[in-house]
This record gives structure tokens, C-alpha cells and sequence, in this order.
């Protein structure tokens, strides 16, 4: 008798389900450089959910531009089932990418995108996967998001798009989430609407997963480093973030957040241990970082797009953070 190589055997947790409808079908496309965790975090809960039910609920498969195995971006080798090929009605596709994404969607995946779109089928992005949505131009008018350090760059490449920045979002036809395990959460809000909470429930809990729901921000860089949820270091770091192309004098600072500066000062470093100017200007050189690495922009629109009087000024700032200059940086990547 052969096996059903969707439906695997569980220990004690089941969900007696019955189901004659037809599976749901996904297809991941693998893009070079992809994300291991956020595509495993999207496919096992599928899996799980079978496993419960000890029913065919879901089917997957993997594919990528050309057939050929991929290096995801942990430098491990996955093999899909085969190429891009046309989806069947009932199958939703989603474009799964990592690091680099600027340079890992070709002419083909995007065709693939617009084509299938327009038949129709339900299409998403999986962490930066949404790059390749909007070159496809997929996203116009529509709430999307993708992974948080990936959006200052997207923005950048796509200026009049604007990702949200919740963990996942679904309009339309189109579903994207920032990667990670918020994939998770991404495919069971999915399965909830087509098999109802209790199963989504379970799944989570075998996941060991506490679930999030969809307006559940991604955590920022800065929000991570700070653990606090104090409202005026929170407006001070947000006041620098918008202004990084002509950055604030700590007057100015104060003067927007209506405080002295001995309190600006007493702030920062209480919560992160270096003064406001110093974080404003790490948080400068990071985002320099992410423009080189996930877009197009030259050095020099790099140095004026986060505040640098030129190329010598930000070359010299990025190799005290980094040991790099910007030009070799992105040299020893390309």
C-alpha cells in the first residue's frame, strides 16, 4: 500500500476532521539567496494540519525559475520538485526570497507573476518575496508587507509604495508576510478561513507557536534594542527616522519633543546607554548599510539619502561601524 507523502503519521494529537473537498495546493518559488526559516515556517503548519486531521487538507510543492536546486541564504541546498510551470486554479503561489532580493528576481519569475495573475490565481511573498510583487507591479493600491530591515530599501527602490508594517497582510489576491516565523501566523490565518479556528488553534499549539494577529507590528530594529515602551524615547528615535536626509541638531530634537536637553540626554542614556547624537548617528551608518545591500543606489545618493556632507564623510563613518569602506562593502557582496 503506498503512502500518502502529504498525510504522516502523528503521536496523540489528532483532530478527527471530515473533509471531501479538494486540497488546497501551494507552490513556493524558490528565489536564490532565500530565507530557509520563513519558507519552513510557511509549509510545516500545512503539514501539521494533515497530520491532525489524518487528511489530505493541503498539498505543496517547490519550484524554482529553471528547475535547478537553490543556495538559500544559510548556504544550504534545497532541490525543487521543478521549474515554473503554469498553476492549476486552485493553487496559490508564493515567491520566497531572503537577502539580496534586488538581485535574485529575473525577467522570467516576473513574467510568471503577471501572467498568472492575470489568469486569476492568488499569488503572495514570503519575507522580500514582495520585491519581486512590485517589480511585477502587483502592489500598486494594495496593503502588503515584507520583513522590517527589508523596507527602508523597498522604499527606496519603490517610492510610491508604502508596506505596512504588520506581520502579514492579505488584499485581495495578493498575501505577503516579513518572513521569519510570522509565516506561521500568515498560514494560519489562511487555514482558519478555510477550516475554521479549531484547527488553527491546534496547529499553533503543536507549532509551539503563540499566535499574532495580522495588525501585530513586526518588532523594529529599534524597539528590539530598546525593551521599553517609554512614548517620548519612542517619538525622539521616530523624529530621527524621518529625518535622515538632513539630520536634526539635538535643539531641534527637543524642541519637537517639547523637552529640555538634559532630558533627552538623561533618556537615552538610560534606555540605551549612549547619547541621542550617537544612536542618531549609528542609526544613519545602519540604514547606509541597508541601502548598499538592497538597492541600486550609487555611494554618493547613499551618503545624501542618510544625511552625509559626501562619500569621504559616510566612507569614513562606515569603517569605524563596519571595517569596510562602502565601495569595498559592496564590491566583496557583489
Amino acid at each position: 500500500m503506498s503512502r500518502d507523502p502529504f498525510v504522516q503519521k502523528g503521536a496523540s494529537a489528532n483532530l478527527p476532521m471530515h473533509f471531501d473537498g479538494t486540497p488546497q495546493n501551494f507552490c513556493f518559488v524558490l528565489l536564490p539567496k532565500a530565507t530557509m526559516l520563513a519558507l519552513a515556517a510557511a509549509i510545516e503548519p500545512l503539514r501539521i494540519a494533515n497530520q491532525l486531521t489524518k487528511s489530505q487538507l493541503y498539498t505543496w510543492h517547490t519550484v524554482t525559475e529553471d528547475g535547478e536546486p537553490i543556495t538559500c541564504s544559510n548556504g544550504l541546498t534545497i532541490t525543487p520538485g521543478g521549474p515554473l510551470a503554469p498553476l492549476e486554479s486552485d493553487t496559490i503561489g508564493f515567491v520566497c526570497a531572503g537577502v539580496e532580493p534586488e538581485k535574485s528576481t529575473s525577467p522570467a519569475v516576473l513574467n510568471w507573476l503577471r501572467r498568472e495573475y492575470r489568469f486569476g490565481r492568488s499569488l503572495g511573498g514570503i519575507c522580500t518575496g514582495t520585491f519581486a510583487l512590485a517589480h511585477a507591479g502587483l502592489l500598486k493600491d494594495r496593503k502588503f508587507t515584507l520583513h522590517w530591515e527589508n523596507q527602508p530599501g523597498f522604499v527606496e527602490t519603490f517610492p510610491a509604495l508604502s508596506p505596512s508594517p504588520n506581520i502579514f497582510e492579505t488584499d485581495g489576491r495578493i498575501t505577503t508576510c516579513g518572513g521569519g516565523n510570522t509565516s506561521i501566523d500568515m498560514m494560519l490565518a489562511l487555514m482558519e478561513r478555510r477550516h475554521g479556528p479549531e484547527l488553527a488553534i491546534m496547529v499553533a499549539d503543536m507549532c509551539i507557536h503563540m499566535r499574532s494577529g495580522t495588525k501585530s507590528p513586526q518588532r523594529s530594529a529599534h524597539s528590539v534594542a530598546i525593551g521599553s515602551r517609554n512614548p517620548a524615547l519612542l517619538r525622539a528615535i521616530g523624529l530621527m527616522e524621518q529625518a535622515l536626509e538632513e539630520p536634526l541638531s539635538n535643539p531641534e530634537l527637543c524642541d519637537g519633543l517639547n523637552i529640555s536637553r538634559r532630558q533627552l540626554e538623561r533618556l537615552f542614556k538610560k534606555y540605551l546607554g549612549q547619547g541621542p547624537m550617537a544612536y542618531y548617528l549609528d542609526l544613519r551608518i545602519s540604514r547606509a548599510f541597508t541601502y548598499l545591500n538592497e538597492t541600486n543606489m550609487t555611494v554618493a545618493e547613499v551618503a545624501a539619502a542618510t544625511g552625509f556632507a559626501n562619500t569621504s564623510h559616510l566612507s569614513r563613518q562606515f569603517r569605524a561601524k563596519y571595517g569596510d569602506s562602502p565601495h569595498s562593502f559592496r564590491k566583496a557582496w557583489s
